[in-house]
Parts: C-alpha cells; sequence; structure tokens
C-alpha cells in the first residue's frame, strides 16, 4: 500500500470510528435480557461458509466466537476445551450459562488505553504528563532524567525507550518495543491519577455503562510481578466493548467515551517506529514489526493479509481476538488457546475463511 493510499485508508478508518453510522443502525444488547441475533443471510453472507469458517475456529482450541453484525449476533458457537497446564492458567470459570471466563492475556491492553482516554477526558491526567509524575522517581532502572522524559502516550505507544527489565534503552520516543512490563506501569498511573482501584475504574467507566456482568481483573500467581493482574472476561463481553468502541464511545445513545479526538488518536498510527500500532491497539493495512526482542523474529507487511485493511484488533497470547471492521459493520471476539498451531497464523487462516463467506461486492 503506498503512502498516499495508506493516508486515506485510515482518514476513512478514523471517521467510521470517531463518527460513526446513525445510532439506529446499532442494536445495544441488553444486560441481562436475551441479546437479538440476524439471520447471516438477511445481510448478504454465505451461511455455509461461514459455518466453514467457525469450524476453522473450532479446529485451532477456540472456545468461543461471537460474530457481531450491527450489534446483533449473526454467528456464535462455544468449545469444551480440554485441560492443560497453560489453558487452565488463563480460565477463570464459566458464566451463568456455561461459557469460559478467560484471561484475555495482551487483548487488555486496548482496554487499559480506552480508560487512559478517558481519565483524560475526565480531567485526572493529560497523555503527555510524565510518568514520574504518578509513580514518582525510580519507577525503572533508567536515571531521573531519563525517566522524567517518558510520558503516558509513550507507554500506550510501547516506545518508552525502556527494555522490558526498565533498563534504559535510549531516549523516549527513539524506538519501538512490544514491552509488555513496561506497559503494565499504565494501570499503575491510572490507579495513582484517580484513586480507584482496576475493578473500581473498569466497572465504573466501562462494565457498567455497556452491561458486561462478567470482566474483572484478576490475579496471575503464575506470573511475575510485572505482569501479575490480567483482564477476565467472556466473548460476550468482549464484544460489548468492541460495539461500543464501533459505535464511537456510545451505548444505547450514552457517550461512554466522549472524546472523539482520543478514539481518533488511539485508533491511528501513534508514532512512525511501527505504524501499525496505535495506542495499544493493532492497526492493519500497513507495515508492521512484532519487535526485536530475543526470539521474537522480525515480521513484516499487512497484520492480516486477507482481511479488510479498516481492520484493527486487540489481541493476546493463545490468540485471544477482538476485531472491529467498519467496513462489514463487524465485530469478531474469539476466546480460546491455540498453542502452537502449524501452519498458518489464526489471523491468516480465520480471516481468509471469514472473507470468502461475506457479501461479494
Amino acid at each position: 500500500m503506498n503512502k498516499v493510499n495508506y493516508l486515506l485508508m485510515q482518514a476513512i478508518l478514523c471517521c467510521a470510528i470517531a463518527h460513526p453510522a446513525p445510532a439506529a443502525e446499532f442494536y445495544f444488547p441488553p444486560a441481562t435480557q436475551a441479546w437479538e441475533s440476524i439471520s447471516p443471510a438477511a445481510v448478504g453472507w454465505d451461511e455455509d461458509k461461514l459455518s466453514a469458517a467457525l469450524d476453522i475456529a473450532g479446529e485451532r482450541n477456540s472456545s468461543g466466537i461471537v460474530i457481531l453484525h450491527n450489534g446483533r449476533i449473526m454467528a456464535e458457537r462455544y468449545w469444551e476445551l480440554p485441560q492443560s497446564d497453560v489453558y487452565s492458567r488463563y480460565l477463570q470459570g464459566k458464566d451463568g450459562s456455561g461459557r469460559a471466563i478467560e484471561d484475555v492475556a495482551s487483548a487488555q491492553k486496548s482496554v487499559v488505553a480506552t480508560l487512559a482516554g478517558m481519565a483524560q477526558e475526565r480531567g485526572y491526567l493529560q497523555l503527555d504528563d510524565p510518568v514520574s509524575d504518578y509513580l514518582g522517581e525510580g519507577w525503572s532502572q533508567a536515571t531521573a532524567a531519563q525517566e522524567q522524559a517518558i510520558t503516558i502516550k509513550h507507554l500506550l505507544s510501547m516506545n518508552s525507550g525502556l527494555n522490558t527489565d526498565f533498563t534504559y534503552a535510549g531516549p523516549a520516543g527513539s524506538r519501538w518495543l512490544y514491552n509488555t512490563p513496561v506497559y503494565h506501569a499504565s494501570m499503575r498511573v491510572l490507579m495513582a491519577a484517580t484513586g480507584m482501584g482496576r475493578n473500581e475504574l473498569t466497572v465504573n467507566w466501562i462494565s457498567e455503562p455497556i452491561g458486561a456482568q462478567y470482566t474483572a481483573w484478576t490475579p496471575r500467581p503464575w506470573a511475575n510481578s510485572a505482569i501479575a493482574v490480567g483482564l477476565s472476561t467472556t466473548a460476550r463481553d468482549l464484544a460489548r466493548f468492541g460495539l461500543m468502541i464501533q459505535a464511537g464511545g456510545v451505548w444505547e445513545g450514552e457517550h461512554v467515551l466522549a472524546d472523539a479526538e482520543f478514539l481518533t488518536e488511539m485508533l491511528s498510527p501513534s508514532q512512525g517506529l511501527n505504524p501499525a500500532y496505535g495506542y495499544l491497539w493493532w492497526l492493519n493495512g500497513q507495515a508492521f514489526s512484532l519487535g526485536t526482542r530475543t526470539r521474537a523474529p522480525r515480521r513484516d507487511g499487512a497484520l492480516i493479509s486477507s482481511a479488510p485493511d479498516d481492520l484493527i484488533a486487540m489481541q493476546g497470547a493463545g490468540d485471544r481476538k477482538l476485531y472491529l471492521v467498519p467496513s462489514l459493520n463487524l465485530v469478531v471476539t474469539r476466546l480460546g488457546f491455540s498453542g502452537s498451531s502449524p501452519g498458518s497464523s489464526f489471523n491468516d487462516v480465520f480471516w481468509e475463511a471469514l472473507i470468502a463467506a461475506a457479501p461479494q461486492q
């Protein structure tokens, strides 16, 4: 994709999210009553090919898939996964209907980015504030002066200039590294700025407004202290969150995230070093790299070559996913644990099958 086409695509994507279709076109499911569904054929999808895409998800150790079309459930399927030492780390129980509640791993990052925008909107912080203003001197292994140059925005953009052990690698903003331990400092900033805990923030600002009943921060006793808390949720709760973002921060006519400028920034390239990364969201349609950590080989090209350019994604270990595709009116969530599935990635094989089922232009 050349630069002109890329910029045009990004403008269309940001416009679609920050200025979505009229609210009447979105259906918002109630918190406790039945979630309306829609027939794939009624909106131009091939039902047999869509079922085949779900079959592929099942073969890849999915525990649940939910596909929304303008908010209504177009497809949904669940599987019981065999217990393993790794999967049991992430499984946090079942909801009232027996659906898995899972720690979504790094997919949590995009929720934290959204909370950061809400905190800025409410006047608790500014993204350009130094992290040290909230965590104090010594939160990293850098010098005080080096620390002071690292802002909240750097944490959300993965360009803090720190290594994963919090040692100094270079000036803030000078390098991009997918750095999960340092990212976790962003939630500590939010708690310090607001005086609220993780669950209080998330429940009050997101879960209650959108009717997400099974979403909570849960301990990871198996993890080191830097990453010892995860966000656990269901495929349906995650789909609610995606629908709110796709609707421009609105739920049932009420703003959950009212700052359209922040929403646009969050879903746009946050820096020039890896344009496929916004504020803790992945962006399709342009070159990307997974970073330069040991045993993390560089991969360039589109995030998902078989998916539409306007796809944006939350992604976590084991292929926990939330995909938003405004051009297809889709929100797609996937939980489970792919592990070391052979061949193409879950992204590639699933989207190749899903696009085959989509309405033909």
